[in-house]
């Protein structure tokens, strides 16, 4: 059955781990009539958590999607993982939704995902709404969590419904206030309610005071919405999953008063034409050209790549032709899915607010825009703000011949999770994984072991030093090879200097009257290259380097470019050995978000691992951001160390800043390693 856009919802369950947004899940589909029973986490047989980890783990690793009917109205549910490891894949859901409902456990309150989940949705400006999921359990303190919510988030967040007879029923506060609660007064809460919503309308706002009508549920429904998409109230409902209490009522709410794709606040796509962007309003109508995007990708081992998207504009169906960004062939869609969980639905078209699948796509990537129109090409969505990878791990296969193949699938765990990265960085010569933690990264190592079948060895990764010299000097070499017949020789004189900071290499061919043919002088670079690649103290690339060749000496018959290679890299090496060679160590900003009772240990941390605080700053709900500088080599397993100071309640981002000498043991320990690896470079 095909729904327009004002009958559908689009809501995504964000939180952090434990709040019991997959229960919930399942208890709105039971609900909804679209189960026979819930499933349960514990037994791994709900809707969300399909996945072999997830059953193995009792915790969503993975968003999902599913869906349900109910009084005319199609809702769409999207179940994201709470841990902070997994945040990349609940922030990339945020897209695909008008409406982000924060889940809070009744017993543990707010905590570090809460505040994380409702900053970034409002920085994305969807409309939120807090479920408080638990009323039931044991030693809850419904009263203090409303006061702690309010503090946290701002007197906007005003309860739409209240627990009563100790958290087995929910009473109504906005449309049909009546009854006792658990706590706090039924038409006190509505009058809060109603006052919040009628401040958006200054007519609304005179009626109900100079004239003392009674506003209906009808007249607050438009101020309702435009509340919400001003972020100027912030609804509050109590459920529990567990005992259903709040559940059909939660329903009532989502159908009722949150926004459909036509109220919601617009998807922000913009025109990229000419390096000025241009804000593009996507119409959720049937009949224009189709504007979605892809917010999920699925590497499926039966059906292969599925791109998950949600409809913006326009209608999609099965056989149409789409293309991807700006791409100039398009692709067929023969297959148009529905999803609840892991099921898949055929579907023969899918409109405005619909959140469907494709499959065997291989060009589809994550974040992609599709659309019908070779003209719509250059239009993108505005990108998500993620967390930065940082956690790394080096990694290679345990068996010789493997690479190629694990090189593969790591391409197909990224492509899933916009915070899995693979990296090879120059002058290490190894592949590195960085996620969000290492949770996330021992996760992954599992799905290559059990999904994958392919055993694999890790190690930290090699910190990528650079080297530099501190001085001017000059380097000769002659190369010489006799061994009957023809020879080789060239002869190379240069001079090395030092350059600002980040200014890399500079060579310079100062050569007068032909002592070095020109012929040889692509030679002399090309050895003196192979040095900068690996520096002659540690084995690391060299930069701020200018190497002057002022002179040298050639042979008629016996000189070739394989001597003036040889000559010019050990010349090179001469040269940098006499001008006081550097180690130079990655710097990067660092800012670390802590709650303010744990700021003065975090700075003294700092400090002790050579680090330098630059400032702080306050963020809402007793944070603050600690930003400065510090050897990255001092951020090993940091977020381990952060999250004993702070109680599990910290996180940090690195960027890199600049390189700057390291110290003198350091650079002496580092040195004497390579020497005795037999990586010493001798002239």
């Amino acid at each position: 059955m095909r729904y327009s856009p004002d009958a559908i919802r689009t809501i995504a369950l964000v939180g952090h781990a434990g709040c019991g947004k997959t229960s919930l899940v399942e208890a709105l589909l039971y609900q909804g009539g679209e189960l026979r029973a819930p499933g349960s986490v514990e037994r791994g047989t709900t809707v969300c958590d399909f996945d072999p980890l997830e059953r193995k783990y009792h915790h969503s690793l993975n968003s999902a999607v599913a869906h349900l009917h109910y009084r005319d109205t199609r809702i769409y549910l999207l179940d994201t993982p709470g841990y902070p490891d997994f945040s990349g894949l609940s922030i990339s859901a945020l897209p695909a939704v008008e409406i982000a409902a924060v889940v809070i456990n009744a017993q543990t309150g707010i905590e570090m995902t809460t505040r994380r989940m409702m900053a970034w949705a409002e920085k994305r400006k969807l409309c939120r709404m807090l479920i408080v999921n638990g009323i039931d359990g044991e030693k809850v303190d419904l009263p203090g969590l409303l006061t702690q919510i309010q503090e946290a988030f701002g007197k906007e967040c005003l309860p739409i419904n209240l627990p009563a007879q100790n958290g087995r029923r929910v009473v109504d506060c906005f449309f049909e206030p009546a009854g006792e609660s658990d706590f706090l007064s039924v038409a006190a809460a509505h009058n809060a309610l109603i006052d919040q919503v009628v401040e958006i309308d200054p007519a609304l706002m005179e009626l109900y005071l100079e004239q003392g009508e009674a506003i209906t549920p009808e007249q607050l429904h438009e101020p309702f919405e435009r509340a919400l998409r001003e972020a100027h109230l912030v609804p509050i409902c109590f459920t529990s999953a567990a005992n259903g209490a709040g559940i059909a009522e939660l329903l009532d709410v989502f159908v009722r008063l949150l926004p459909n794709p036509m109220e919601g606040n617009p998807p922000l796509f913009y025109r990229d034409g000419g390096g000025r962007q241009e804000i593009v309003r996507a119409e959720p109508v049937a009949d224009k050209h189709v504007l979605a995007h892809a917010f999920k990708i699925v590497m499926d081992p039966y059906i292969g790549k599925m791109a998950v998207f949600r409809i913006h504009q326009g209608t999609v169906r099965r056989d149409s032709q789409l293309y991807i960004g700006d791409g100039r062939q398009p692709f067929k869609v023969t297959h148009l899915m529905m999803l609840q969980g892991k099921e898949h639905v055929d579907v023969p078209q899918a409109g405005p607010g619909d959140i469907c699948a494709t499959a065997k796509i291989d060009e589809i990537g994550f974040d992609s825009v599709l659309h019908d129109s070779p003209e719509d090409g250059d239009i993108h969505l505005t990108p998500l703000d993620f967390p930065t990878p940082i956690y790394g791990l080096a990694i290679e296969p345990a068996r010789r011949g493997n690479e190629q193949r694990l090189w593969e699938i790591l391409q197909k765990l990224s492509a899933e999770d916009p915070c899995l990265r693979i990296e090879h960085p120059v002058g290490t010569n190894e592949t590195v994984v960085r996620g969000l933690g290492e949770l996330h990264l021992r996760l992954m190592l599992e799905r290559l072991s059990e999904q994958y079948k392919l055993e694999v060895v890790t190690r930290p990764p090699k910190i990528a030093y650079r080297e530099t010299i501190g001085a001017k000097a000059e380097g000769h070499y002659r190369h010489k090879k006799q061994t009957g017949g023809a020879g080789q020789f060239g002869e190379v004189m240069l001079r090395v200097e030092p350059l600002p900071r980040g200014a890399g290499f500079e060579f310079v061919d100062a050569v007068k009257g032909g002592a070095i043919p020109g012929q040889f002088m692509p030679a002399v670079e090309k050895g003196i290259l192979q040095v900068i690649d690996s520096g002659p103290l540690a084995g690391f690339p060299m930069q701020d380097v200018r190497v002057t060749v002022f002179d040298g000496k050639s042979h008629s018959v016996d000189s070739k470019e394989v001597a003036f290679v040889s000559a010019g890299r050990k010349a090179f090496i001469d040269a940098v050995l006499k001008a006081r060679p550097i180690l130079l160590e990655p710097i990067v900003d660092i800012e670390v978000t802590t709650p303010d009772a744990a700021m003065g240990d975090i700075i003294g941390d700092l400090s002790a691992k050579r680090g330098q605080v630059h400032g702080t700053r306050t963020a809402a709900g007793n944070v603050v951001v600690v930003a400065g500088q510090v050897p990255l080599s001092e951020l090993n397993d940091y977020q381990s160390r952060l999250n004993a100071i702070a109680g599990g309640h910290g996180n940090y981002s690195i960027q890199l800043s600049h390189y700057d000498p390291a110290p003198p043991a350091q650079q002496e320990r580092m040195a004497a390693q390579h020497k005795n690896h037999g990586d010493g470079a001798t002239p």
